[in-house]
């Protein structure tokens, strides 16, 4: 989970429903013309069959504290070209039509969220998910990596780890599992669980018997 910048002046509530409204007319517009909605697709996203595999190697254990925990102990957005950071890229890499400023902020562009199937026109209704949770990953061993490792999870570019979503979405997940919290659009969560579980085999983590299962029920929805 990450935060994002928000509006001074509008409830985020309200700037969603204004945001929608754009959104209608802009695909009203947009029809015809070039209306393929932008699609978030992080990268390393594994077969049915190699995230099983993965799933079944993985480490069950009791899940860990949060004590000690804080997300500075995971340094992000950090710079990964130029002027632009790990959120950036992430923005610039997950939208559609993404046009950034001389600080590599992006000022216009489209995208998608897997999670819920909305789509938003501006980046700042748009958060920058960390799949398996940062405060997640520290309970399931993250709290005994060095700080530089734990840099490295929070702004990982090469498994899917990252993705551009809704950020009422994001911030209603929090830190939790999926146990306790799957996407909201039921067809994305067969995708979810070969990304978290990839994370968590490709770094190492842990996870509990209610989390294996879970995530065994969403694999199971996979045709590949």
């Amino acid at each position: 989970m990450s935060s994002t910048q928000t509006s001074p002046r509008f409830p985020r509530a309200r700037r969603h429903a204004a945001a929608l409204a754009v959104a209608a007319l802009a695909g009203t517009l947009l029809a015809g013309v070039n209306a393929q909605p932008a699609s978030a697709t992080p990268p390393g996203i594994p077969s049915k069959a190699t995230a099983q595999s993965q799933l079944n190697a993985l480490t069950v254990a009791a899940q860990g504290s949060t004590s000690g925990y804080s997300r500075d102990l995971f340094p992000h957005w950090i710079t990964i070209s130029g002027s632009c950071n790990t959120r950036e890229q992430v923005l610039k890499r997950d939208g559609t039509s993404v046009v950034v400023d001389s600080s590599c902020a992006a000022i216009s562009g489209r995208w998608y969220s897997p999670y819920d199937g909305a789509t938003w026109y501006a980046a700042s209704d748009v958060d920058i998910d960390h799949v398996v949770p940062l405060a997640e990953a520290w309970r399931s061993g993250a709290n005994s990596w060095t700080t530089s490792r734990r840099q490295s999870f929070a702004n990982d570019l090469t498994r899917p780890q990252l993705i551009a979503v809704t950020d009422n979405v994001n911030q209603a997940k929090g830190d939790q599992d999926p146990s306790t919290w799957q996407p909201p659009l039921s067809s994305y969560r067969c995708t979810y669980s070969k990304m978290w579980i990839t994370v968590k085999y490709s770094w190492g983590l842990t996870l509990q018997s209610t989390e294996k299962s879970a995530l065994q029920s969403m694999l199971n929805t996979c045709s590949s």
